[in-house]
């Protein structure tokens, strides 16, 4: 499953989380079965964007207690428009 992840910066700047990052990687649990796809940041650094993949929503939680003292997250489970209107 596909899954679009809002994360907001608690300090509201992406230095905390970028020292970290550079420091020991993006922290994904390796059993966890979650992808990495590709990411974007807001212009002002506030937020990052991520496209992933995992089996299940609850495969995140331990990604997400990795960062949660620098990071706030929300996590949506998304569809490409082709499998999304295929369905329908």
């Amino acid at each position: 499953m596909l899954y679009i992840i809002v994360e907001t910066f608690r300090s509201g700047t992406p230095d905390e989380v970028g020292a970290r990052f550079k420091a020991r990687g993006r922290l994904m649990p390796e059993d966890a079965g979650l992808q990495y796809i590709a990411s974007w940041m807001s212009a002002d650094g506030a937020r990052c964007y991520q496209l992933m993949e995992a089996p299940s929503r609850s495969a995140f939680d331990g990604w997400i207690a990795n960062w949660s003292d620098l990071v706030d997250f929300e996590v949506t489970e998304v569809k490409t428009s082709a499998e999304f209107w295929s369905s329908r």
